[in-house]
């Protein structure tokens, strides 16, 4: 019934997904796909958005490829273009193309450190920027910000992915208020945690570890679902799954504890594991895979599994706080 509601309120209408060639970006195009929705995928590299439009036009969805690094706001500005003569207006906008580099701060090379900064940061500004003019000329529009649970909290060892988090939460926040007078634009903000996507697989690594996405990491297609979610029902902020929104309310408790013990098994693991250093898709296109998910370090456990270590987790560490008090 409700992939039924879904459709009618899709039907024809245009979403434009930044990071489409794989992903949570190609779970997306799918969902919006399957309700109905024409898409315009962007990324860098065409083999891999040439794959994702093949695959949403097997669902039955229309789909255009427009390659396009996000860091070049003249590219943005023509992604808009195309997404305008294939759609003839654009609903949605999903910023959600990102790249991550982890390791040692002074050991990443500063030109990475910067194009982190770029694609992330700038991304998502440009695409606001490029986007929310047409919006308000058509006096309607959904700008959805997939921002990860790093706009809340830093990740260990990715200091300039986490700075681009916190921009991206900062500078969304005051776009909203700006919008607060525009009754039919939204900038809806989703805030994940690590996903279970080739997004790992891709990024730049600088730790020595040849790190694989753990097992209790949030399934692409079900963040997929959140953002399509928000298209519907327009909400500021969203913490999309139980996980997400423990991290951030355990966070805000004792930031202290919760980032020291992270960073600590970051050291550990980066001790025990030797992995080359790789720039990963920062500086150029995501190679092969070109697919929603990433290899996962243990098997993925199951959905019980998963929310009962997430209260083990919780009780634990409100113990741990207790304790100390």
């Amino acid at each position: 019934m409700k992939e039924i509601e879904d459709k009618q309120t899709l039907q024809g209408k245009t979403a434009v997904i930044t990071g489409g060639s794989s992903g949570v970006g190609l779970a997306t195009a799918e969902a919006f796909c399957k309700a109905g929705c024409k898409v315009v995928l962007a990324a860098r590299g065409e083999e891999g958005l040439a794959m994702s439009v093949d695959r949403c036009v097997t669902l039955g969805g229309q789909a255009l490829a427009v390659p396009t690094d996000v860091s070049d706001y003249v590219q943005v500005q023509q992604l808009v273009s195309h997404a305008l003569a294939f759609g003839g207006k654009i609903d949605y906008w999903i910023n959600n193309a990102g790249v991550m580099a982890s390791g040692k701060f002074e050991e990443i090379p500063i030109e990475v450190a910067h194009q982190v900064v770029k694609t992330n940061l700038f991304g998502y500004l440009n695409g606001a920027h490029a986007v929310l003019p047409i919006f308000k000329q058509q006096g309607y529009g959904v700008l959805i910000n997939n921002v990860s649970i790093g706009g809340y909290m830093p990740a260990p060892y990715s200091a300039v992915y986490s700075a681009t988090k916190f921009g991206i939460k900062g500078m969304m926040e005051c776009l909203q208020g700006e919008l607060s007078g525009e009754a039919d634009i939204h900038i809806c903000n989703l805030y994940p945690q690590i996903q279970r996507s080739t997004g790992n697989t891709h990024s730049a690594k600088y730790s020595g570890l040849d790190f694989k996405v753990p097992p209790f990491a949030a399934d692409p297609k079900d963040t997929a679902a959140q953002l399509l979610s928000l298209a519907i029902h327009p909400k500021k902020d969203k913490f999309p799954d139980f996980s997400s929104w423990a991290l951030k309310s355990l966070h805000g408790i004792f930031p202290q504890i919760l980032v020291n013990t992270a960073s600590a098994g970051m050291r550990l693991m980066m001790k025990l594991k030797q992995g080359e250093p790789t720039d990963g898709n920062v500086l150029k296109p995501s190679e092969y895979p070109h697919r929603i998910y990433g290899e996962t370090a243990l098997p993925v456990p199951s959905r019980k599994t998963k929310i009962t270590f997430g209260i083990a987790l919780i009780v634990g560490l409100s113990l741990l706080l207790f304790n100390k008090r």
